[in-house]
């Protein structure tokens, strides 16, 4: 397993997919599957496309919509935005597992991952697992 730190300055998206790909082929894994996980309750794991840094924002603003930070939250552990992020990071999940094919993560084309933060600034970790067989 390979452990990659992150140091937050905003609640948003940051792309992981650069750290994943060097997990998988540090690993000398040609085929099986690759864990990305967050051991933080507020903050999460998802796959989105890039391309338009507008959909990004749409992608936030939209979780941040359905979620708003408040003060009403029955749980109040430091602040209403981590409150919030307890919700947001358990409805986007803290993993994904993705494939491992010819030695490289499978992705669609305009698919990149990311890590979503919740409740910034903080410093971060995030897990990479990778588990199949290697051509030898």
């Amino acid at each position: 397993m390979k452990v990659f730190e992150l140091s937050t300055d905003h609640n948003g998206l940051f792309e992981i997919t650069p750290q994943v790909t060097q997990a998988v082929e540090a690993s000398g894994i040609t085929a099986g599957i690759v864990v990305v996980s967050v051991p933080h309750s507020t903050a999460a794991i998802t796959v989105v496309s890039p391309w338009d840094p507008a959909g990004l924002e749409d992608i936030d603003d939209e979780i941040r919509r359905l979620i708003p930070t408040r003060v009403d939250f029955k749980h109040q552990f430091d602040t209403p935005q981590d409150a919030a992020g307890h919700i947001k990071a358990a409805i986007v999940g803290h993993s994904r597992s993705f494939c491992v094919d010819r030695g490289s993560v499978v992705l669609g084309s305009s698919q990149k991952i990311f890590f979503w933060e919740f409740d910034s600034p903080r410093s971060r970790t995030f897990h990479v697992q990778v588990v199949g067989t290697s051509a030898t």
